[in-house]
């Protein structure tokens, strides 16, 4: 004998019912089958509806009734569309019945727990009646079995207790002379010693197939609903969950009851005393390995078997002074929210005793406030304890696994991965037992808790690194296309999984909460949103994704001014542009806290020499117990380019339009040859080296002339550069007569700085520095004559992306 159990949604169309009879018939030529099923999907909640509409005299209860009956003979019209008098004609009389109770709950005005158990029962005698039928239209051999006739309970409605002595011999006597092969019998439904209908409350049909299985001692229970099993974590949610193949009974009612919808926990008493495995499948996909829960002991998946949670969760906190020491305080509290039927889900409490903590339904918050206040009203008045602390919005997640208590550090990992992604633990409890982990936190942020734990302890060490570039035009493209190149490497060699999830310019921008599709990214953003600043973070903040890295991809001081709110949020920052960390020393102080505080790494090395590791070279000298000295450097490619090309058979303009072109300069060129920008090159490195100074305490002597520096705007900057072509040229042949290299110079020394254009001699590092490259000397205590040198491209649209990829890798890498 087998017995099976088939859930709403797997009898909830006919196309599903068709399902669940190919699985019988495969079954039934192995053996007798008990089936329990539910009523079709969504019907007892249109009873329980209608039922409540009746009670308020709302005459919406007759369509209600209508759209009932509509869907049950929809289904018996497709299953059966010719040969179905017979079945039409029994639910048709069944309905006027079940329309009749509900006239006469509209009349009185009442809905009482027994008429209640009495109304809902029609979903199961309804979908078992129609299911037999069918079956037996097809030539198969079925009868159906009202479990009423077996289940037998008390007169507790709504959620009756079931007397096993009776209902195991009933159920043992019936089957050992049911001549039938397949049986079907309504789940969920029973009656009392009395005779009166009584229903088995949450869970009900699962129950009822337990039931069934452990009187009749089966091999194995099966459970088949619309999902392939138990999975690792709510796959709605965590797109990465998979069905977990082995579970323990304890793992599966722990699950169950942090909120897994496949699994109530009562089901599991009835076989779990005798040892029968429990096997979850899914009707839709029957080939599928689904769960089996036994009691076995898998460590198959790890210590951790599941990830779950509950919402709607309310934190109550009785806290004071005055509860130290003083016996009886936990004792009155339970017992207040007991007498208010309240259920306890959750409790911790501080050595201390300075404070309970406990978590409820949050329906029942407001009922507990007045009840617990108002039983330690005196306390309260003595200012011995405060006034009920309630904190509503919040969820429970748990860790779940028998074996957790057998490995070390899975706390630590749970809370440090929480803590990394910004995810606030409210409440923490653990069992001594150890087989479930649980933390209250902020409802908003139970997806990214789901996903951040879930990555931790089930997906092979892969990190997933949710990405929002701001500025995708010259730099911002080669950086897309690199990504693009570089996806399946950095998953198959870093283990570094790399998501595009918001792309912005000026004009547009476009958001996927899965990842955007990178090979038509441009045609996408084209017909995206208009671009908004604060309108991009706020997308950001509200997918609240985990390992979310916000792209700065600008020279735009609006998006500067937008990166303390990225960090509060725990989005960690790469950025090329300068202005932020070139600004007020007291912001840059500030972004460096928050980055602390919040956890949010922010990167800039490309703020000095493009993809050369300047910034980081600098950081690892300093951490490491060295002084910086003195730091002298070429620091502007754009420069370089534009005075190693520049000549006395060229024209000055020319070759600052060239820079242009090729993508040396910034759009506005006045940028770069006024020394501001390497001015602000130099500020961070001093700043990064630990000095206090801003941007105004930086020398800067300007080579441009009076006109260039007084100019308006792009168009007369270069009218400038023609008129004063002499005044360049000036320069050059200064320097030629001299045997030296103009260059464009920052140093440092003695907490101050400097920049301007100098003659560099024969034989000097910079003099031979080529094309666009950079240069950088740290002389320090340790390098105090021979100085490390970092020399390489400094400018350029594809070296830039490349050390902005190389900030994204390298949180990836932490």
């Amino acid at each position: 004998m087998k017995v099976l159990k088939f859930g709403g949604t797997s009898v909830g169309s006919s196309k599903n019912i068709n399902n669940v009879i190919n699985i019988l018939e495969n079954y039934s030529k192995t053996g007798p089958l008990a089936c329990v099923v539910s009523a079709v999907g969504g019907i007892t909640d249109k009873l329980l509806l209608a039922g409540k509409q009746a009670q308020n005299k709302d005459q919406q209860f007759l369509e209600t009734f209508q759209l009932i009956k509509d869907k049950h003979f929809s289904i018996i019209q497709e299953l059966n569309p010719v040969n179905n008098q017979e079945i039409l004609g029994y639910v048709e009389r069944q309905l006027e019945a079940l329309k009749s109770l509900l006239e006469g709950i509209y009349l009185i005005n009442e809905l009482s727990p027994k008429t209640s158990d009495k109304l809902v029962s029609y979903g199961e005698l309804l979908s078992s009646f129609l299911i037999a039928e069918t079956i037996k239209n097809r030539g198969l051999s079925a009868d159906r079995k009202n479990a009423q006739e077996l289940v037998v309970t008390n007169s507790n409605f709504t959620k009756a207790e079931v007397d096993y002595q009776i209902t195991n011999k009933n159920i043992q006597d019936y089957f050992s002379s049911a001549k039938q092969t397949i049986t079907i019998l309504p789940g969920f439904i029973a009656r009392s010693k009395s005779g009166e209908q009584t229903t088995l409350g949450r869970g009900g049909s699962d129950f009822t197939a337990a039931i069934i299985a452990a009187a009749l001692k089966v091999d194995q229970l099966e459970i088949w609903t619309d999902v392939s099993g138990m999975y690792t974590t709510n796959p709605k949610l965590v797109k990465q969950a998979y069905p977990i193949e082995k579970i323990s009974y304890q793992e599966a009612m722990e699950l169950s009851h942090f909120g897994a919808k496949v699994l109530y926990p009562p089901t599991v008493q009835p076989v779990l005393n005798l040892n029968i495995p429990i096997h979850i499948k899914n009707t839709l996909a029957p080939n599928e390995a689904g769960t089996v829960i036994s009691n076995e002991d898998s460590d198959a998946n790890g210590p951790v078997k599941g990830i779950s949670n509950i919402n709607n969760i309310a934190l109550l906190t009785l806290e004071g002074s005055g509860m130290v020491g003083i016996p009886g305080f936990s004792k009155r509290l339970f017992e207040t929210l007991s007498q208010e039927k309240i259920n306890v889900i959750m409790i911790t409490q501080a050595s201390s005793e300075h404070s309970i903590c406990l978590g409820i339904e949050e329906k029942d918050a407001e009922n507990a406030k007045v009840a617990i206040d108002a039983i330690f009203e005196n306390e309260i008045a003595l200012n011995k304890i405060e006034p009920l602390i309630v904190e509503t919005g919040l969820s429970m997640i748990a860790l779940v696994g028998d074996n957790m208590k057998n490995h070390q550090g899975i706390s630590g990992k749970m809370f440090s991965s929480l803590g990394k992604n910004n995810v606030n633990v409210r409440a923490i409890a653990q069992g001594a037992s150890e087989k479930n982990i649980t933390a209250v936190i902020t409802e908003s942020d139970v997806k990214k808790a789901l996903n951040t734990l879930h990555e931790q302890f089930f997906e092979s060490k892969t990190k997933q690194l949710n990405v929002f570039i701001t500025g995708v035009g010259n730099v911002g493209e080669r950086l897309v296309e690199q990504i693009k190149q570089q996806k399946k490497y950095l998953k198959d060699n870093l283990k570094i999984k790399l998501r595009v999830i918001g792309l912005s310019n000026s004009r547009k921008m476009i958001f996927g909460e899965h990842g955007l599709d990178l090979s038509n990214w441009k045609e996408q953003l084209e017909s995206g949103e208009t671009a908004s600043l604060q309108g991009f973070f706020e997308k950001a903040k509200a997918l609240n994704l985990r390992n979310s890295i916000f792209v700065d991809v600008t020279a735009n001081k609006n998006v500067a001014d937008l990166y303390a709110q990225y960090l509060r949020e725990s989005i960690a920052i790469v950025a090329c542009n300068k202005i932020a960390c070139s600004s007020d020393y007291e912001n840059y102080k500030l972004l460096k806290r928050l980055s602390l505080k919040y956890n949010a790494p922010f990167l800039f090395e490309t703020n000095v020499g493009a993809g050369l590791p300047v910034i980081d070279t600098l950081r690892n000298l300093v951490a490491s117990g060295d002084k910086i000295k003195s730091i002298q450097a070429v620091l502007s490619g754009s420069l370089n380019f534009v005075f190693n090309n520049f000549n006395d058979t060229t024209k000055f303009y020319d070759i600052v339009k060239q820079a242009g072109a090729e993508g040396y300069t910034e759009p506005d060129p006045r940028i770069d040859l006024s020394g501001v920008d390497v001015a602000r090159k130099i500020l961070i490195l001093a700043r990064e080296s630990g000095v206090k100074i801003n941007l105004e305490d930086i020398e800067n002597t300007s080579f441009l002339s009076e006109a260039g520096l007084k100019s308006d705007s792009v168009d007369d900057f270069y009218n400038t550069l023609i008129a004063d072509e002499a005044h360049y040229q000036k320069l050059y042949a200064s320097a030629k007569s001299n045997h030296c290299q103009l260059k464009y110079v920052a140093k440092f020394e003695d907490g101050k700085a400097s920049v301007s254009l100098q003659e560099i001699p024969e034989g000097h590092p910079f003099y031979n520095l080529e094309g666009s490259d950079n240069i950088v000397m740290f002389y320090t205590e340790r390098y105090p004559t021979n100085p490390m040198i970092i020399k390489g491209a400094g400018a350029g649209a594809d070296v830039t992306a490349s050390g902005l990829f190389a900030d994204i890798i390298r949180l990836g890498n932490d």
